[in-house]
């Protein structure tokens, strides 16, 4: 009897499909770490100067993920 498991997301799908949950108006800034491995993200609305930034991520994406959280309660 076989199981039907989704397959986890790749990387650069997770990207695509977070990318085209925030809103076009929106910045996003990704960063890397001088000297790391580590991925930092930060979005905020256009009425908005600064959004609170991710905690260090091995996955961009993650920290991407991590920062919209953050960030998308300002959405009405």
């Amino acid at each position: 009897m076989g199981h039907n498991y989704a397959k986890p997301l790749t990387s650069g799908q997770k990207m695509d499909r977070l990318l085209s949950r925030i809103p076009p108006s929106w910045a996003v800034r990704i960063e890397r770490a001088a000297g790391t491995a580590t991925w930092r993200a930060t979005i905020h609305a256009p009425e908005n100067t600064e959004g609170a930034w991710s905690d260090a991520h091995q996955d961009p994406a993650d920290a991407l993920e991590d920062a919209w959280r953050r960030n998308r309660t300002v959405i009405v």
